[in-house]
Protein backbone atom coordinates (compact mmCIF):
# COMPACT_ATOMS: atom_id res chain seq x y z
CA UNK A 1 0.00 0.00 0.00
CA UNK A 2 1.16 3.50 -0.63
CA UNK A 3 0.44 7.21 0.58
CA UNK A 4 -2.11 7.52 -2.27
CA UNK A 5 -4.52 4.90 -1.23
CA UNK A 6 -3.69 5.21 2.35
CA UNK A 7 -5.13 8.73 2.41
CA UNK A 8 -8.07 7.99 0.14
CA UNK A 9 -8.85 5.49 3.48
CA UNK A 10 -8.59 7.84 5.72
CA UNK A 11 -10.51 10.49 3.46
CA UNK A 12 -13.48 7.66 2.79
CA UNK A 13 -13.31 6.80 6.78
CA UNK A 14 -13.47 10.42 7.64
CA UNK A 15 -16.64 10.82 5.38
CA UNK A 16 -18.28 7.93 7.18
CA UNK A 17 -18.00 8.78 10.68
CA UNK A 18 -20.45 11.28 10.98
CA UNK A 19 -22.89 9.08 8.99
CA UNK A 20 -23.72 11.31 6.05
CA UNK A 21 -22.31 11.97 3.06
CA UNK A 22 -22.71 14.54 0.63
CA UNK A 23 -21.93 15.99 -2.65
CA UNK A 24 -19.08 18.70 -1.10
CA UNK A 25 -17.62 15.55 0.45
CA UNK A 26 -17.56 13.40 -2.74
CA UNK A 27 -16.30 16.40 -4.84
CA UNK A 28 -13.48 16.52 -2.00
CA UNK A 29 -12.20 12.83 -2.51
CA UNK A 30 -12.83 13.50 -5.90
CA UNK A 31 -10.27 15.94 -5.77
CA UNK A 32 -8.20 13.96 -3.86
CA UNK A 33 -7.88 11.34 -6.33
CA UNK A 34 -7.09 13.40 -9.22
CA UNK A 35 -4.48 15.32 -7.78
CA UNK A 36 -2.76 11.54 -6.20
CA UNK A 37 -3.90 8.93 -9.20
CA UNK A 38 -1.86 9.92 -12.49
CA UNK A 39 -4.22 8.13 -14.87
CA UNK A 40 -7.50 5.80 -14.29
CA UNK A 41 -7.70 3.99 -10.99
CA UNK A 42 -9.75 1.26 -9.87
CA UNK A 43 -10.84 1.47 -6.72
CA UNK A 44 -12.91 -1.72 -6.09
CA UNK A 45 -10.91 -3.22 -4.33
CA UNK A 46 -10.11 -0.63 -1.69
CA UNK A 47 -14.01 0.13 -2.07
CA UNK A 48 -14.49 -3.39 -0.99
CA UNK A 49 -11.90 -3.12 2.01
CA UNK A 50 -13.79 -0.23 3.72
CA UNK A 51 -17.60 -1.00 2.65
CA UNK A 52 -16.68 -4.55 4.80
CA UNK A 53 -15.11 -2.86 7.87
CA UNK A 54 -17.49 -2.59 11.11
CA UNK A 55 -17.51 1.32 12.21
CA UNK A 56 -16.02 0.25 15.34
CA UNK A 57 -12.93 -0.98 13.40
CA UNK A 58 -12.53 2.44 11.61
CA UNK A 59 -10.32 4.36 14.00
CA UNK A 60 -7.64 1.34 14.25
CA UNK A 61 -7.90 1.17 10.48
CA UNK A 62 -7.36 5.27 10.36
CA UNK A 63 -4.27 4.95 12.39
CA UNK A 64 -3.04 2.42 9.90
CA UNK A 65 -3.36 4.24 7.52
CA UNK A 66 -2.09 7.66 8.82
CA UNK A 67 1.24 5.55 9.49
CA UNK A 68 1.69 3.90 5.86
CA UNK A 69 1.02 7.44 4.43
CA UNK A 70 3.44 8.83 6.77
CA UNK A 71 6.08 6.32 6.15
CA UNK A 72 5.70 7.13 2.07
CA UNK A 73 5.62 10.94 2.61
CA UNK A 74 7.42 14.15 3.55
CA UNK A 75 6.16 16.98 5.57
CA UNK A 76 4.85 18.73 2.24
CA UNK A 77 2.59 16.06 1.76
CA UNK A 78 1.32 15.35 5.01
CA UNK A 79 0.61 19.03 4.98
CA UNK A 80 -1.76 18.67 1.84
CA UNK A 81 -3.53 15.57 2.96
CA UNK A 82 -4.37 17.98 6.45
CA UNK A 83 -6.09 20.51 4.45
CA UNK A 84 -8.36 17.82 2.28
CA UNK A 85 -9.24 16.40 5.76
CA UNK A 86 -10.16 19.20 7.06
CA UNK A 87 -12.06 20.54 4.16
CA UNK A 88 -13.76 17.37 4.19
CA UNK A 89 -14.88 17.42 8.02
CA UNK A 90 -15.95 20.57 7.24
CA UNK A 91 -17.99 20.20 4.17
CA UNK A 92 -20.87 20.04 5.54
CA UNK A 93 -20.58 23.74 7.33
CA UNK A 94 -20.64 21.01 10.82
CA UNK A 95 -17.50 19.29 12.54
CA UNK A 96 -18.99 16.27 14.15
CA UNK A 97 -17.56 14.46 17.52
CA UNK A 98 -16.67 11.84 15.81
CA UNK A 99 -14.48 13.59 12.83
CA UNK A 100 -13.01 15.73 15.33
CA UNK A 101 -12.12 12.98 17.33
CA UNK A 102 -9.83 11.42 13.84
CA UNK A 103 -8.63 15.12 13.01
CA UNK A 104 -7.35 15.59 16.11
CA UNK A 105 -5.92 11.64 16.07
CA UNK A 106 -3.98 12.71 12.74
CA UNK A 107 -2.64 15.85 14.28
CA UNK A 108 -1.47 14.93 17.00
CA UNK A 109 0.05 11.95 15.56
CA UNK A 110 1.66 13.55 12.59
CA UNK A 111 2.64 16.74 14.74
CA UNK A 112 4.70 14.71 17.41
CA UNK A 113 6.66 13.42 14.37
CA UNK A 114 7.55 17.23 13.58
CA UNK A 115 9.16 17.51 17.01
Amino acid sequence: MNKAIAGYHMLMILSAVDEQFNAREDKIIKQYLIENFPGPVDLDLEMEVLSGMDPSDYLLHFSNMMNVFYMDSNEDDRTHFLDFAVKLAAADKTISPAENTFLNELFAAWEANYS
